[in-house]
């Protein structure tokens, strides 16, 4: 018997593997092997964890830290995006390979996915997030998309220079609410990260998320999530519920993933009734937009407000839009404006137009 086939048969034995199953692999190649090296007891960890625990193939993917997503368009060829842009893997799944990823996608996370419920969403040890659409609603076989995240939070001068990073930090500082927008893949998340990583490590946050993706380096941070509803259809958490519900919590900062829906007439409303430095993104494609789209979606929440009293609520909320583009492998921060109140005006203030300043760079000003 190999010194795999041995591991194997005695991590697939071991009751314990149901709460930390690496950490029992690791004892056992200990156990089986103790005159290997770290580095080939790592490899045979990571082996066995592929083969009966993780995503099988894909594994050696999800540890790329040059890899921010993983692309399965039914059976066959594997992408991945790579710094930025899209590529073919020498990876192959069969379609049996890809039924076992999906099925351990879901064992963690209820409900799963079948034909009478195609479309599922889960979370993956380490964080990383999988959705999955099967046939039927998939034509040409079960699609798989993995979003993992970096092990470590980029810093804001990674998406700009160090005075626009500096800018930043201080309206952050100075309890700014501030909007990240930008188009799909441009870095929003990853830019709100960055801004929340600069809040005082001695106030309570709380993050709110259609699905927990932001890693604040912080002591004291609570993170919501909402959830899709069972196969009986319900149990959904919706995204205003949370908003509603985090206002509850003490919270010093309020950190909303994104705004898409109604949710923004709670936030709004947190916002204008006093609690500031405030951080969300909204996709939008300039600073016009985002305010446009904001509108929108208070008035679906259908609260009889006027468009008037939307648009007041909006700009007495919002202090400062952050647009962030990406080229390539390379995201940045674009465009800064400051919101000016209703009673200036109600316009958008440029500082910062295409990287570069355009007025005298001080936070606030």
């Amino acid at each position: 018997m190999t010194l795999h086939d041995s591991v194997r048969r005695r991590f697939l034995a071991d009751d314990r593997t149901g709460t930390d199953a690496r950490q029992v692999l690791t004892e056992l190649v200990r156990t089986e092997a103790p005159l290997a090296t770290e580095g080939e007891a790592e490899d045979l960890v990571d082996a066995l964890w592929a083969e009966l625990v993780g995503l099988g193939p894909l594994e050696p993917l999800l540890r790329d830290d040059e890899v921010s997503d993983v692309l399965v368009n039914g059976p066959g060829e594997v992408w991945v995006e790579r710094l930025g842009q899209l590529e073919r893997t020498g990876v192959v799944l069969d379609a049996d390979e890809l039924a076992v990823v999906v099925e351990r996608a879901f064992r963690r996370e209820g409900p799963g996915v079948d034909r009478s419920r195609p479309i599922g969403d889960a979370r993956l040890d380490g964080g990383a997030r999988i959705s999955v659409v099967l046939p039927p609603a998939a034509v040409d076989g079960p699609v798989v998309a993995v979003r993992r995240f970096a092990a470590k939070p980029v810093p804001l001068d990674a998406f700009a220079p160090e005075s626009v990073a500096n800018w930043l930090t201080d309206a952050v500082t100075e309890r700014a609410n501030v909007v990240v927008f930008g188009a799909t893949g441009a870095g929003k998340t990853t830019l709100l990260n960055a801004l929340g990583a600069v809040i005082d490590p001695r106030l309570r946050v709380v993050t709110i998320e259609e699905a927990a993706e932001l890693r604040l380096p912080l002591p004291h941070v609570v993170r919501l999530e909402c959830r899709r509803s069972n196969a009986e259809g319900t149990g959904a958490i919706e995204l205003r519920s949370l908003v509603r519900a985090a206002l509850r919590l003490r919270p010093d900062r309020i950190v909303v993933g994104e705004v898409r829906g109604p949710e923004a007439l709670d936030m709004i409303w947190a916002l204008a009734s006093g609690h500031d430095g405030s951080l969300s993104t909204c996709h939008a494609r300039s600073a016009t937009e985002a305010l446009a789209r904001l509108e929108t979606f208070v008035m679906m929440a259908d609260a009889g407000l006027p468009l008037a009293a939307v648009r007041a609520q909006i700009l007495s909320a919002i202090d400062v839009l952050v647009g962030v583009t990406r080229d390539g492998a390379r995201r940045r921060v674009s465009s800064i404006h400051r919101v000016r109140r209703v009673a200036e005006g109600g316009q958008l203030s440029p500082v910062l137009l295409d990287g570069q300043w355009i007025r005298t760079p001080e936070p606030g000003s």
